[in-house]
């Protein structure tokens, strides 16, 4: 059975299309970190309405994930918050296309005010406005929809052009004191460019990231998770640390520890041993 990781560190966020229910289970058993079943670009309008049913009745029958909703201005998100509302096995939504904060306010109220949402963030305006949206009531994480980013834009898919927002992405979470940013998608490429993709990410301060296909759970687990040597070198911080006294030796030491602190935490988080 795979590990369960809390939400907040979750790495890998499969996107499943809610048309496809045949898939469900599977995804709920593998690597991922989060099941999100998609009732928006992956379904038909025409097909919205049994879309939907098939994800209640899945979580209802002892399912439990996300569920990607419709955007606010679409004539389908309040049938997606008043079905979904104190649905069992649903852990929270993802809003697509959010892009003010009032947006995520509004979703969260119309789901009973407790249930946890991720505000996918997917033009330049939401990029623009992302501290707003990191600060808004009930907001869980932000999540970048590169896709869409980039058909807004016209940016290109390569690392320099997708820095910009990305790094907005990062510092509204900081600010909003929320975890760390999902990274979009890697479309294409193969393993090895998913791999160089999630490094630059986690180089930028995103912690995780959407995928749409199993196989590629494994390389962002890994390259979005501390190795066994960063466990034993935040372990031996630590412990030296506390040997000292806890005294602070110079102005680099704040920043070492609190490094060390952040491997630990993610370390244990994903049962990452010190090697």
């Amino acid at each position: 059975m795979p590990r369960t990781v809390e939400p907040r560190f979750a790495r890998t966020w499969l996107l499943v299309p809610a048309t496809a229910p045949d898939r469900f289970d599977a995804a709920l058993a593998s690597r991922t970190d989060a099941v999100v079943l998609d009732l928006e670009d992956a379904v038909d309008p025409s097909r919205k309405g049994s879309a939907r049913e098939d994800v209640l009745r899945w979580l209802r029958d002892s399912g439990q994930g996300w569920v990607r909703i419709n955007d606010r201005t679409s004539p389908f998100w309040a049938e997606d918050v008043a079905g979904l509302r104190d649905a069992p096995g649903l852990t929270g939504v993802m809003l697509a296309k959010t892009e003010a904060g009032e947006q995520v306010e509004e979703t969260a109220a119309a789901l009973g005010g407790s249930t946890p949402v991720v505000a996918l963030v997917e033009s330049a305006l939401g990029i623009e406005d992302a501290r707003d949206i990191a600060t808004a009531r009930g907001v869980f994480r932000l999540a970048f929809g590169s896709g869409d980013y980039r058909r807004d834009t016209g940016a290109s898919a390569d690392a320099l052009a997708m820095a910009y927002p990305r790094s907005r992405l990062v510092t509204a979470s900081r600010i909003g004191g929320l975890p760390g940013p999902v990274d979009g998608p890697t479309v294409g490429g193969g393993l090895p460019e998913l791999r160089e993709q999630s490094a630059v990410a986690v180089s930028l301060g995103m912690t995780g990231k959407l995928c749409l296909d199993l196989a590629q759970a494994p390389v962002i687990n890994e390259v979005m998770s501390p190795t066994g040597t960063d466990a034993a070198w935040a372990r031996d911080v630590l412990r030296a640390f506390e040997e000292s006294g806890g005294i602070v030796r110079d102005g680099s030491d704040l920043p070492r520890i609190g490094r060390a602190r952040r491997i630990t935490m993610l370390a244990e988080a994903f049962g990452v041993e010190p090697v």
